[in-house]
C-alpha cells in the first residue's frame, strides 16, 4: 500500500461517520420514509454536490490508476470531513436522536458498507483501494435508505409488539373514552385546550408534544398511561391518505374533532381532496357520528359536513351551514334534537356558536351559545381571533361530555398559549410573538392580523412556508403581499424559499429599504432588536424551518 492509499484509508474512516451522521439526521427528519428522503435528496442536490463528485472521482479511480486521482480523492475526503462536521454544528434545531432504531440503522449501514467494500476489493485490485473507499463514503447519501430497507422486517415486528402492548393497556381500562383530534392546523392547540378543560372534571391523558403518529401515540400510552384514566386525548397526524385510518384502526376513537382542512403537507398529499378525505377518516371511524365535532368556519370542512348530518358544528357562524342556505346557523337544533330552523332535510345538526367576539392585544372575549340556547360569556388571555374558534371546539366537546358551560369559564381563563404557537414573550421594550412551530396559509394570515392589532413597530421574521406542493410559490407570494399591509419591517431568512415572499411584498408596495434577507434567524433577530425606534417593538416569528430546509 502506497502512502497515498494509506492516507486515503485514514481519511475515509474520518469522513465516513460525519457523512453518515448528516444523512441519517436528514432521514430521521424525513420520518424514516424512503420516498420522502429521495425527494429531499433531489431537491437538495446542490447541498451535497461534494458527495456526487466523490462518487464520480471514486468510480474513475476504480478503472484508472492515477496519482493525480489519488490526490484528488484525498482532497475530496478532507473537504467532506470539514463540510459535514460544519453541518453537524449548524444543524442543531432538532438534533439527531440516537434512538434504538437509529442505532440499529447505524449497525446495518456499517455492515452493508463493509460488505460492499469487501466485494469490491475482491473484484478490483488492491491498488483500487482509494477509489473503493471514496465511493463507500460518498454513497452514504443513499446507504441509509438501503439500511432502512434491510431493517424493515425487524422494525415492523418491533413496532407491532409495542403497538399491541399499548392497545392492551388501553383495553385494560374499563369505560375509557378516546378523543381523536386531527386537522391540517389547530389540532395541537385544541388538544392542549381540551386537556385543560377536561382536567377540571376527569382524569385525562393526552399525547404530549407532537406525538401524533402510530409509534408516537404508542410511546405516549406505554410511558404515561395510569390506572384510573378516564379520557385519552389522541392527536392524529398524517402526511398521506390512509394514515388517519391506520391510527383509528389501532386506537379506535369514541369522539372526534376535525379542526381544519387546508393545504398543509400538500406536497405529500398531492391534492386538497386527498387532505379532506384523510382528515375525515376520523369521522368514518366513529360508530356514533353525533360525537363528531367539525369546525363550521372552515369552508372545506363544510363541503364534506353534509355527509355527516348528525355531527356537531362549532364556529362563529361566518360560513353557511351546508344545505341550510342560512349563515346564522338556522339549522341548529335544540338539546332534544328537534330542528329549530328551516334547514333542508338531512342537514339538521347541533351547533355551538361564538358571538360578540372581541379581540385585543390583551386577549379575547366572546359569548358561547350552545345547541340548547344556553349562553355564557368567556374571556381568555389567548390572542388572535382564530384562537376563539379553537377554544370553542374544546368547549363544545367538554360541554358534550357533561361539563356545564358555566363551569368552563375559569378553566378557559387559565389556558395559556401553546409553546411556539402565538406565544407572547416580553423582553423589556420588545414583545416577541412566537408562532415559530409551523406555518400554513391560514395561520400565517391570522398571525399577521394579530400583529397588526398592536400599537408599535411591527416586525415580521419568517423563512416562508414549505410542503405546499406546486402551489408553494403562490402561497408564499400571497403571504408577502398580505404582509406588506401589516408590517413595518419584513425580515426574510434563507435564499430560494423567500424570493416569492419578497416579490409579493414588493408588489404590495412595501419599502425596499425595510425588506431584508438574512442567511440565519439569529442575524435577522439581531437586526430587528437593533432597529432604532421610540415605539414599543413587536416581533412576529412566523415559522422556523427544520434543518433539512
Amino acid at each position: 500500500m502506497t502512502y497515498l492509499s494509506a492516507a486515503a484509508a485514514v481519511l475515509s474512516i474520518a469522513a465516513f461517520f460525519p457523512v453518515l451522521r448528516h444523512n441519517l439526521h436528514m432521514f430521521q427528519l424525513n420520518g424514516y420514509k424512503n420516498d420522502e428522503h429521495l425527494s429531499w435528496i433531489r431537491k437538495n442536490l446542490r447541498q451535497q454536490w461534494l458527495l456526487f463528485f466523490g462518487i464520480l472521482a471514486g468510480f474513475l479511480r476504480l478503472f484508472i490508476q492515477s496519482r493525480l486521482l489519488n490526490i484528488l480523492i484525498i482532497l475530496t475526503l478532507i473537504m467532506e470531513i470539514l463540510v459535514y462536521r460544519a453541518l453537524q454544528r449548524l444543524n442543531n434545531k432538532v438534533p439527531l436522536k440516537y434512538t434504538p432504531r437509529v442505532k440499529r440503522m447505524i449497525f446495518t449501514d456499517i455492515l452493508l458498507s463493509l460488505l460492499a467494500g469487501f466485494l469490491s476489493f475482491l473484484y478490483f485490485t488492491s491498488s483500487s483501494l482509494p477509489g473503493i473507499l471514496m465511493c463507500l463514503v460518498s454513497l452514504q447519501i443513499i446507504m441509509v435508505i438501503a439500511a432502512n430497507i434491510v431493517n424493515h422486517p425487524v422494525e415492523a415486528m418491533i413496532s407491532r409488539y409495542y403497538i399491541n402492548d399499548a392497545r392492551r393497556i388501553l383495553r385494560s381500562q374499563p369505560g375509557l373514552k378516546i378523543i381523536g383530534v386531527t386537522g391540517s392546523y389547530g389540532k395541537t392547540s385544541v388538544k392542549y385546550y381540551l386537556n385543560t378543560l377536561l382536567k377540571s372534571r376527569f382524569n385525562v391523558l393526552m399525547t404530549p408534544g407532537n406525538f401524533n403518529t402510530p409509534l408516537g401515540i404508542t410511546r405516549a400510552v406505554r410511558e404515561n398511561f395510569k390506572n384510573g384514566t378516564e379520557i385519552f386525548i389522541c392527536e392524529m397526524g398524517a402526511r398521506r391518505t390512509g394514515e388517519i385510518k391506520e391510527i383509528c384502526d389501532l386506537f379506535p376513537p369514541d369522539y372526534g374533532i376535525i379542526t381544519a382542512v387546508g393545504p398543509q403537507h400538500l406536497e405529500t398529499f398531492h391534492s386538497i381532496e386527498n387532505i379532506k378525505k384523510t382528515k375525515f377518516e376520523l369521522a368514518d371511524a366513529l360508530k356514533d357520528k353525533s360525537r363528531l365535532f367539525l369546525n363550521g368556519d372552515n369552508e372545506l370542512i363544510l363541503e364534506k359536513a353534509k355527509e355527516y348530518p348528525e355531527a356537531v358544528l362549532y364556529g362563529s357562524g361566518s360560513s353557511e351551514d351546508p344545505g341550510s342556505g342560512n349563515a346564522s346557523g338556522g339549522s341548529e337544533v335544540s338539546g332534544s334534537g328537534n330542528a329549530s330552523g328551516s334547514g333542508s332535510a338531512g342537514c339538521f345538526r347541533k351547533r355551538y356558536r361564538a358571538e360578540n367576539i372581541s379581540v385585543s392585544n390583551l386577549g379575547t372575549a366572546f359569548t358561547v351559545v350552545s345547541p340548547s340556547g344556553e349562553r355564557e360569556e368567556f374571556s381568555s388571555r389567548l390572542i388572535g381571533a382564530h384562537n376563539v374558534i379553537n377554544l370553542l371546539g374544546a368547549i363544545a366537546v367538554s360541554n358534550s361530555l357533561g361539563i356545564p358551560l358555566s363551569d368552563l369559564k375559569i378553566p378557559v381563563r387559565r389556558i395559556e398559549s401553546v409553546e411556539h404557537r402565538m406565544q407572547i414573550r416580553e423582553q423589556g421594550a420588545v414583545t416577541i410573538i412566537d408562532d415559530a412551530y409551523n406555518s400554513n396559509p391560514f395561520g400565517s394570515k391570522a398571525a399577521l392580523d394579530t400583529l397588526n392589532m398592536f400599537d408599535g413597530l411591527k416586525v415580521l421574521i419568517t423563512p416562508g412556508m414549505v410542503e405546499l406542493g406546486e402551489s408553494e410559490d403562490k402561497y408564499n407570494h400571497d403571504f408577502g403581499l398580505y404582509a406588506a399591509s401589516r408590517c413595518d419591517y419584513i425580515l426574510l431568512v434563507g435564499k430560494k424559499l423567500v424570493l416569492p415572499i419578497k416579490a409579493g411584498a414588493e408588489e404590495g408596495g412595501f419599502p425596499k429599504d425595510k425588506l431584508k434577507i438574512f442567511d440565519r434567524l439569529e442575524d435577522a433577530m439581531s437586526f430587528a432588536l437593533n432597529i432604532r425606534n421610540e415605539k414599543h417593538k413587536y416581533i412576529l416569528l412566523e415559522n422556523d424551518l427544520p434543518d433539512k430546509y
